[in-house]
């Protein structure tokens, strides 16, 4: 269901006068929230300078307030937000409980990425009346002449993220954005002092997609300094500096590669040499995905992760979840990240080690996967189901009866619930002007839910 058809029935008063709704519905003064831009009273029409002149209790940041303040009357009450984000729902209230005129000043269009969604949240729908103004993107795109209906917004206006670090999981603030470059032809993005148009393009470069954008970066819109700058190379952005307040847009410089997401050819994934290293194969790797049960925010674990096939193939098949892959293989952990490299995935991160080590940082997972054990079957499905989520699967291949016999018996002790699939392959191998079929060694898929066995 849309706003628009939640609130068909509400009757919508002019502005500034009280609101009476029957039930639950709010009662009193709506709080104006007003959309301001940096050339202060120019950028509002009569109707929101009425009614900011008129307030009673003027709440903003202080770099806001500031600017307004000839327009703010003298007895008004003023509410700096500065850190205190969590105290603006209580002033509102306070305000209206006092039947006074409230009103909060918000950069551009409160409800792109702004405060009204915040305060909606916390607040009656029907307590807040918005007041938008032009957003900074709008601005950005008409100094470029730039159309912006099919840009991709995203906002990075939050707490300081650090440097990007590839194979770093969604705890850093700047994952969704790099999911949606990936993803996307154009983007726009409003970005905060710390987490700047630099420190992007230096992500960008990182996850080797230096050559893929052009980059336009609109610096203090609607102020004396305001500037301008497009075409830009993602590494020339890279090693400029801008003004705190920006705005940056991306565009594709060539299409998004869309990418084959299921059953992968074996050769597209690097292999230790001359010796081969653990790479399950296709036709395993598709049932084995397959009984996964992937959606497409599935937190998916890989263990004894080998080439990295499996992992990286879920990782394109669940563009909204993450991927964690663990190998003790010293050269194997390095193939795998480089065939992520190659393959163009962000949601994917691998590490060196030695399993069940290292296992505890990890969020729960949805499905796990194991393709190498190092001696530690038992223990891994022990620390497995004490972790894995609620309908989550756990997946593992094996080649040697000794371990199908351990894992069974594993997943007895923990009263799982599972069954196992015996998967034998045969590829036609070409024998003078002819083809024959060689079989590939048989596998056991062995597949385990919380439960009891049946």
């Amino acid at each position: 269901m849309t706003i628009s058809e939640t609130h068909t029935h509400v009757p919508r008063l002019p502005l500034g006068e009280d609101t009476r709704y029957e039930g639950q519905r709010f009662s009193g003064r709506r709080c104006q929230v007003i959309g301001v831009l940096d050339d202060g009273a120019a950028s509002l029409s009569a109707a929101a300078l009425a009614q900011l002149r008129a307030a009673d209790c003027v709440i903003g940041a202080a770099r806001t307030l500031a600017l307004f303040e000839a327009e703010i009357a003298p007895g008004a009450r003023r509410h700096e937000i500065g850190s205190a984000l969590s105290q603006v729902p209580l002033w509102v209230r306070e305000a209206q409980a006092q039947g006074q005129r409230c009103v909060v000043l918000a950069t551009g269009d409160p409800l792109c990425f702004g405060i009204a969604s915040y305060l909606a949240a916390r607040l009656c729908i029907d307590a807040l009346e918005v007041l938008p103004n032009l957003s900074t993107i709008q601005l950005a795109c008409a100094r470029l002449g730039l159309p912006w209906q099919d840009l991709k917004f995203c906002s990075v206006h939050s707490r300081d993220a650090g440097e990007w670090q590839p194979g770093a999981d969604a705890s850093h603030g700047l994952y969704a954005l790099l999911q949606t470059l990936r993803q996307q032809e154009r983007v726009a993005v409003l970005t905060s002092p710390e987490n700047s148009a630099d420190r992007i393009a230096r992500m960008l470069l990182a996850e080797g997609l230096g050559e893929a954008f052009q980059i336009a970066v609109a610096e203090s819109l609607c102020q004396p300094g305001e500037r301008v700058r497009a075409e830009l190379s993602v590494a020339e952005v890279a090693e400029l500096r801008f003004a705190p307040l920006h705005v940056m847009l991306l565009l594709r410089l060539q299409p998004r590669p869309r990418p084959v997401l299921f059953g992968l050819a074996d050769e597209i994934f690097e292999q230790r040499q001359p010796e081969k290293g653990l790479l399950t194969k296709r036709e395993v790797r598709a049932v084995s995905l397959a009984r996964l049960q992937l959606r497409a925010n599935s937190i998916v674990w890989d263990i004894g992760a080998g080439s990295g096939s499996v992992g990286l193939e879920a990782a394109r098949l669940c563009p909204e979840g993450h991927v964690y892959a663990i190998e003790k293989n010293s050269e194997d952990a390095a193939i795998i990240e480089r065939n992520r490299r190659s393959l163009g995935l962000s949601n994917h991160s691998s590490q060196q080690g030695r399993a069940p080590e290292g296992l505890e940082a990890w969020p729960a997972p949805d499905a796990v996967f194991i393709g190498g054990s190092g001696g530690e079957l038992v223990e891994l499905i022990e620390r497995v189901f004490s972790r894995l989520k609620p309908q989550g699967w756990l997946v593992m291949n094996f080649v040697t009866l000794e371990n199908l016999a351990t894992a069974v018996a594993a997943l007895k002790a923990v009263g799982a619930s599972w069954d196992v699939l015996q998967l034998q392959a045969s590829r036609s191998k070409p024998i003078l002007h002819m083809h024959r079929l060689a079989a590939e060694n048989p596998v056991w898929v062995v597949c385990a839910q919380r439960g009891t066995a049946t």
